[in-house]
């Protein structure tokens, strides 16, 4: 068993009677044949049952609020899936089109249908919908975090810290680890699924050259992993937009393209920097599943009235006539058209390489709210421009950052005009931390 690997894996529907003639792992949030547990899963399944394995990815064009830049992206990764499964012997099917029609198609004859958890609301929807037209056994595994989200807990933390020491304290006692299926090419002999053009289905070639730094797949999430722990760890705690120190793995780890628990698993390894390892840990894992935990218990998580606390709505409302200073449209902002310098930089940045530092994304959405005519047209402009944009937007990483901008998992600071009791930033305090010069000379054009 790998590590709570009994409380990732659900079956969530038993087959009908049918026997089942292969296996269908729907690969959609883990884009990687690593750290796997579905594919794990499948393999195991495979072995015990004398069944084939087809691993299914859809590509839905029309997928919300992605855009080219995120496609070229898992189409890279795809390139690596498709090129690990076949030394594998697995098949691996890339189609396009309904999701619904073209899953439920190709299980018709399936024993087992595996898929990988999924959090927001698109996610979970669609699983809904398949579950009614699928007849095979249908199994549920959670993928995508070190520890799963309602074994940290069972309701919406209120906090970092809160969500910390439950998670601690379940991590202490845990002393497993991941452990991988093999599967040999020629254990069983492929199927032609029928009524389905499949079998000559390519991933469609993109250029190796994306529009900013970040090439897609887990080879190259690896290799940034790698680079990040022999060369920038040891300086993680000065990390900020004048440096180059950030792991920059928020895209990989949204696409599914690398796990959490590999990049646990590294950090862990390394004996020194224990300051560093600790502040990028708690970074990477507790913030990011406190994230998963927000959206998965928080139904509303997308919507103005359910991302914040009673304090925050009510400091927030009680300043609603406070003057603004500066107001600026959406197109405004999206064309980086204010008079903050700093905040242009991170817009040009956000635009042009669809990737920003974690602090410069805070001062970026603080500023949304405090030119905005409203707390909620600036969190729909701020939710609108972060998915849009960056590689790691449509994620729960996104809105709880986002949030956390208008109050979530925070506390109440001084109070002060537009902001209330929500914290406050200024182009002061930038100066004051980084060498923002060295940051305009990036980004300023």
């Amino acid at each position: 068993m790998g590590l709570f690997e009994s409380d990732r894996i659900k079956y969530i529907k038993n087959g009908e009677g049918i026997k089942g003639e292969y296996i269908v792992y729907w690969m959609q949030e883990c884009q990687r044949t690593k750290y796997n547990f579905s594919l794990k899963t499948a393999i195991k399944l495979s072995r015990e049952n004398g069944l084939p394995i087809y691993v299914l990815f859809n590509y839905l064009s029309g997928y919300p609020e992605a855009s080219k830049r995120h496609y070229d992206f898992m189409l890279q990764g795809l390139k690596d899936v498709k090129d690990e499964l076949e030394i594998k012997g697995i098949k691996f099917i890339f189609l396009e089109g309904d999701i619904l029609k073209n899953i439920s198609k190709i299980c018709q004859k399936a024993g087992f249908v595996i898929w990988d958890k999924g959090y927001l609301k698109y996610q979970i929807d669609i699983r809904k919908k398949l579950l009614n037209l699928i007849d095979a056994t249908v199994i549920e595994v959670e993928n995508n975090v070190v520890i799963p989200v309602e074994k940290v807990s069972l309701k919406e933390e209120y906090s970092a810290k809160t969500l910390r020491d439950k998670y601690n304290k379940i991590k202490r006692d845990s002393e497993e680890r991941f452990f991988y299926e093999e599967y040999t090419e020629t254990e069983y002999k492929n199927i032609e699924i029928e009524s389905l053009d499949c079998s000559d289905r390519y991933i469609p070639r993109v250029k190796k050259e994306l529009d900013g730094e970040f090439l897609g797949g887990e080879k190259e999430a690896f290799k940034r992993l790698d680079h990040f722990i022999k060369n920038n760890l040891r300086f993680y705690s000065d990390k900020g937009p004048d440096n180059e120190v950030s792991s920059k793995l928020s895209p990989y780890l949204h696409f599914g393209q690398i796990s959490p628990l590999e990049i646990l698993y590294e950090i862990e390894r390394v004996k020194k920097f224990s300051k560093e390892k600790n502040e990028f840990l708690e970074e990477v894992i507790i913030r990011r599943e406190l994230a998963i935990n927000f959206v998965y218990y928080n139904k509303n998580y997308d919507s103005w009235k359910g991302i914040t606390y009673d304090w925050a709505y009510k400091t927030l409302a009680k300043h609603l006539s406070d003057t603004r200073t500066y107001l600026y449209s959406e197109q405004e902002l999206e064309e980086f058209d204010t008079h903050d310098i700093y905040w242009n930089a991170c817009q040009r940045q956000l635009v042009s390489t669809g990737y920003m530092e974690s602090y410069m994304r805070m001062y970026w959405c603080k500023k949304i709210l405090e030119w905005s005519e409203n707390p909620e047209i600036a969190y729909k402009i701020a939710i609108k421009l972060n998915n849009k944009y960056l590689y790691d937007g449509r994620d729960p990483n996104s809105y709880a950052g986002v949030a956390w901008c208008f109050g979530k998992h925070d506390r109440a600071w001084r109070e002060r005009e537009i902001f209330g009791k929500i914290r406050y930033m200024n182009s002061e305090g930038l100066k004051r931390k980084y060498n923002m010069e060295k940051y305009l000379e990036k980004y300023s054009k």
